[in-house]
């Protein structure tokens, strides 16, 4: 027989989950996204100018969505860059 004698995977380092984050807008209370405060939406966005994803920010999916047009709509008004070079 082979070396792992049954062990067909590999096991996972045991240790602490991170904590689970929280949504931001949850937190805040806030009601309606507005696509012209550019400094909190700055914030989900990446150097590049990708909008991050929910397992990244923590963002619950209601928020996240309305995030994500809020991103766009700023972008076709030209507060935000589509991409950054």
């Amino acid at each position: 027989m082979s070396e792992s004698s049954g062990n067909y995977r590999e096991r996972r380092p045991r240790g602490r989950r991170p904590k689970r984050r929280v949504c931001r807008f949850c937190v805040d209370k806030v009601l309606h996204i507005d696509y012209k405060e550019v400094g909190r939406l700055q914030s989900f966005l990446t150097e590049r100018g990708k909008i991050l994803p929910r397992r990244v920010t923590g963002n619950c999916a209601k928020h996240q969505r309305a995030m994500t047009q809020a991103i766009k709509r700023a972008r076709i008004v030209a507060l935000m860059p589509f991409i950054t070079e």
